[in-house]
């Protein structure tokens, strides 16, 4: 039996769409889905509340509730819930590391909660050990096509290989963007005609290195149909401007030093509250 996805579940109103797709998504693998919801119990010492007020039986509601949903929009589902009595960002780490992919909800875009992830975010985008899927409470079934955006300054291997095995799950295409093609490469020329050379030149070397991280997969899934896209754009604006139509975007994120504040990059920043679909976070190396 295969790794289960998780879902992290809790009381706002991103969480049912997150779980929705992760239900779709384990039908598409034939996998389990779990659902947990970290809370932190009340102190031994506090004193008993009534059943209606007491925060398990909330928290257990919420589980059950949706459960009940998921199963009955999606026949065939294998789902379980628990309570996890710790803290969120440990219980979700900890989940994680046993499961296929980790699925959290993302708050909408256009709203002022949109452009500050929370703190749960942060930390489990940065140290997940899985991929960390984020969807937006906005987000709807586009097409069955992928984005992925490639770095060639650093290892592409897992990110490559999640976004080609969901393009060929999903029967879509895979659209691979490397952002920043030429930009720096002009070069000591002051004349224009050499300076284009010099872009011109950056640009054909770009071209051929995303070829040639792209060609193995290529041999490997040849049943997806494979579109190359560079642009001198930043990163963050040319992965962007590369997604629209996409029913997934998928990034690579490179190991991160311990910080109490954990830094994402700006391309998963801006991918993680303005991409028009949901994000996938691989971690590489």
């Amino acid at each position: 039996m295969g790794a289960p996805i998780v879902v992290g579940v809790d009381g706002f109103a991103e969480s049912p769409p997150a779980a929705h797709w992760a239900a779709r998504e384990a039908l598409l693998r034939d996998l389990r889905l779990r659902l947990i919801h970290a809370w932190n119990p009340p102190s031994p010492q506090a004193p008993t509340l009534p059943h209606e007020d007491d925060l398990c039986y909330w928290a257990q509601r919420l589980l059950t509730d949706l459960v009940g949903e998921l199963r009955d929009a999606h026949p065939g589902l294998r789902v379980s819930a628990e309570l996890v009595p710790r803290e969120t960002v440990p219980a979700l780490l900890d989940a994680a590391r046993d499961a296929e992919m980790l699925v959290l909800g993302s708050r909408g875009r256009g709203t002022p909660g949109g452009y500050l992830l929370g703190s749960t975010g942060r930390h489990v985008l940065a140290h997940g050990e899985r991929p960390v899927i984020m969807v937006h409470a906005d987000d709807r079934p586009l097409t069955a096509d992928v984005t992925v955006g490639v770095c060639l300054r650093g290892t592409n291997e897992e990110t490559l290989r999640f976004a080609f095995d969901a393009a060929a799950r999903r029967g879509g295409a895979l659209r691979a963007v490397h952002a920043g093609a030429g930009a720096g490469a002009s070069g000591p020329e002051n004349e224009e005609s050499g300076e284009a050379r010099a872009e011109e030149s950056g640009e054909a070397r770009a071209g051929d290195a995303l070829d040639a991280a792209l060609r193995p997969w290529r041999e490997k899934y040849p049943g997806v149909p494979v579109a190359e896209a560079l642009t001198s754009e930043r990163p963050a604006l040319g992965v962007m401007h590369t997604a629209p139509g996409s029913g997934l975007l998928v990034l690579g994120r490179e190991e991160t030093e311990p910080d109490p504040v954990p830094c994402l990059g700006s391309v998963i920043h801006a991918a993680v509250h303005h991409a028009p679909c949901p994000v996938a976070v691989v971690p590489c190396g």
